[in-house]
Formats: structure tokens, sequence, C-alpha cells
């Protein structure tokens, strides 16, 4: 019994200390903090809110590029404002972003104070305690302990998985180490003290880069690291030798990288059905945020298999072209983001197992990043009359050199068994 009153009075003791590190931490560094707003100019109310962080004496402030995203997009509809810990409101303008990692730079215009944080040189150890600061849901800003617990795994861009709360509000907001160096940025939840955060070395590099990148436009910025985060996605994925894995009747292709996940069902277990399916889709969980109705980034695949040998083919290719016209691109983008696809129709032989298919590949272009295109492939088996396979593949804000690569390959990798 009195061992387990040690037990409980040492667990209580390094709680306590925690508390008074967190409240030390923010006590010390309020004054670099705050509340990042977007104001709709037409009716003078907040559009959205997050938070930000002073890196420099001169006033400049990190925040989450989806934070500042409507002004990024739409700079006549909105301004940048700022509140301070004592509630002063001014004017930021933007000065630099980084859409791949979900990071911007904003400079306060008027009278910056001198404090600010520093970045770390150092990545935390895993189980190492962090404070992770921001302003949730408008409440006021706060200060939430938690523990980083390395790099989220099955990414193509890094993620730290942090075990604490970040909530809406505090996208943007720094966290940091007990010496209140930032590791760390705000940027997304799964619940269940699940959060994530931007790898304080992403940071380190923007800073780096500023001065080169606010040369540069924003839309200049954004195309130019939208076409190198994709080179490298589309090189990484083509570098590794794609397997085959069994799918029903055929085989489809396993593209051995860990961040294109494939999740799979059919409907075997439904007796009275008039065709047996099944389908594969694979896909990536990330993707890169441009505005609420734009995303990009991304790789899609999917497959679905259709047998019914009791049914008369005409009924078949009724059920089956059903399902064709289903198919659609992989991302959001609206008319002021792309244009109509343009698509090619043809009759195809993919392999030398001789799967006789219909296929269509179509392309849209992106009307402010020039040089990056969606493409959309969509093949169907016809050279069997009871038995079909679709295959559909999207890729989002790419070069068409690469979607005709990874065409070929896609293709070369689907086949009968």
């Amino acid at each position: 019994m009195k061992r387990l009153a040690v037990v409980v009075l040492s667990l209580y003791s390094i709680m306590v200390n925690a508390t008074e590190q967190a409240q030390q931490i923010f006590q010390d560094m309020a004054p670099s903090l705050y509340q990042i707003r977007l104001i709709d100019k037409a009716t003078s109310e907040k559009s959205s809110i997050g938070s930000g962080f002073q890196i420099s004496e001169n006033g400049y402030i990190a925040t989450n590029y989806h934070v500042i995203s409507g002004y990024a997009q739409y700079p006549e509809k909105y301004v940048i404002e700022y509140e301070d810990h004592q509630g002063n409101k001014g004017h930021l303008s933007l000065k630099t972003v980084d859409v791949i990692n979900d990071l911007a730079i904003v400079l306060l215009d008027e009278n910056p104070q001198a404090q600010h944080f520093t970045v770390s040189e150092q990545t935390p150890s895993k189980g190492e305690e962090l404070y992770s600061l921001g302003n949730p849901h408008d409440l006021g800003m706060i200060v939430v302990p938690g523990t980083y617990n390395g790099l989220k795994k099955e990414a193509f861009n890094d993620r730290i998985h942090f075990t604490g709360s970040v909530n809406p509000g505090m996208s943007g907001g720094p966290v940091v180490n007990k010496f209140g160096e930032v590791v760390g940025v705000n940027v997304a939840s799964s619940g269940n003290q699940i959060g994530f955060l931007i790898p304080h070395d992403k940071l380190a590099i923007l800073i780096n880069n500023f001065d080169v990148q606010v040369e540069q436009s924003i839309d200049e910025q954004i195309t130019a690291q939208l076409k190198n985060n994709q080179t490298r996605l589309l090189n990484e994925v083509m570098a590794h030798e794609w397997q085959s894995k069994t799918f029903a009747n055929a085989s489809i292709p396993d593209t051995g990288v860990n961040y294109i996940r494939c999740w799979g069902n059919s409907n075997a277990d439904k007796s009275d059905a008039l065709l047996f399916k099944a389908v594969t889709n694979c896909q990536m969980e990330e993707y890169v945020y441009i505005s609420e109705s734009f995303t990009t980034g991304s790789i899609n695949m999917e497959f679905h298999f259709f047998n019914a040998e009791e049914l008369s083919s005409t009924r078949f290719y009724q059920i089956y072209q059903t399902q064709i016209n289903r198919a659609g691109g992989g991302n959001r983008a609206g008319k002021e983001d792309v244009t109509e696809y343009e698509c090619q129709h043809d009759i195809t032989t993919d392999n030398q197992e001789s799967i006789r298919n219909k296929a269509i590949l179509c392309i849209r272009a992106y009307k402010k990043y020039q040089g990056l295109y969606d493409v959309m492939y969509l093949s169907a088996s016809v050279d069997q009359s009871t038995k079909a396979l679709v295959s559909h593949f999207t890729l989002s804000g790419v070069d068409k050199n690469f979607a005709q690569v990874f065409n070929k390959k896609f293709m070369e990798s689907v086949k009968w068994n």
C-alpha cells in the first residue's frame, strides 16, 4: 500500500511539473502569439480564423497556408487581420507560402514587438513532452501538453504524430519543447487526442528561402511548388518495380509505395445478387489543399470486376455501362480552377494477355497554374460476354509527359489471369 502511494505521488508530481512548465511557457511567449483572421471586405466580418506566431523581431509571423488560403486565392475579397494577446488588432500582408507543407509567412505591418519564437535545431525524442499553443474555437489562446510520437507512417510528405488536442482554430500555432523552441506547427487533428504537426525543418526551409520566394508572386510560388511536388511523387512511384496482385479473375498493379493504400470489397455474401461485383480502391490519404473547392497532388486507382453468367449479355452491359458512367476525377476542382475535360477514345489491347478494352483518356488544364493538369483514364474490357474489368486512375496536378509514362505502365499492369 505504501509503494502504491509513492507511485501515485510521483505521477502527481510529474503532472504538476508539466502544468507549471506549460504555464511558464505560455506566460513567456504570449506576446508572440496571434489569432489570424480573414475578414470579408463586403461584410467586415470574420470568414475564418487560425493561429500564428512571430518568428522574427521585424514582425514576420508564421501560420498555416490553409488559414490564409482565401486571401491567397481571392485578395480582392479578403483582408488578413491579427489580434494579439491584449486584444489589439491590425492588418497583415502575405509574403510567402509553402502549399505542400501548409505553411505561410505574413508580416505585421505596424509596430512589431521584438520578442519572437526560435525554431529548434533538434528533432524531439520519441515520447518527449511538447506544448501546443493556439486559439481553439475562438475561445482565446491556450497551451495544450502532448507527446511526440515520431513521423506519421504511410505519408508522402512528413507529418508529426502528436498525442494531444489540436482543435479548430489552433491551426498555424506553434508546438514547442520545454525550452520554448518551435519543433512543429499545428495543422490537423483526427480527434481522440490524435493530432498532426508540420515538422520544424519545413518551416526552417521556408524561412531560409524567404528572399528567393518573395521575388515571385504567390501564384508563381504555388505553381513551382506543385510541379516540384508532383515530379518528386511520380518519380518515386515510377522508380518502384510494380508487382502484380490477384483481383478476382484478373491481376492489377501494386505500386510498392506505402502511402498509396488499397481497400477492397465485394458482394460475395449476397447469394441473390444478379451479378458478382468486386472493387479495389487504391489511393493516397493526403492531398495538397489549395482552397475549399480545389485540392490536388494525389494519385487514385480503382478496379471493378463484374461477373454475371446467368444474365443475358444485353442486361449485363446495361449494368456494366452504369458503373462506367460513374467514373470521375479523384480531386476537388471548380470551374474557376480548371478547364473542362478533353477526352480521347480508343480500343486498345493493353498487354500480351490481350485484354481488349474500350479506353478513354481525359485531361483538364489548371487555369491559374500553367503547365499542370488533371488526368483521368478509364478502360473497360470488351472481350468477354458476361465478365468484365473496369480500370480507372486519376492523377491531379501533373505534367502531361509524366501522365503518358504513368498511363503506359498502368495499362501494362492490368491483365486477365
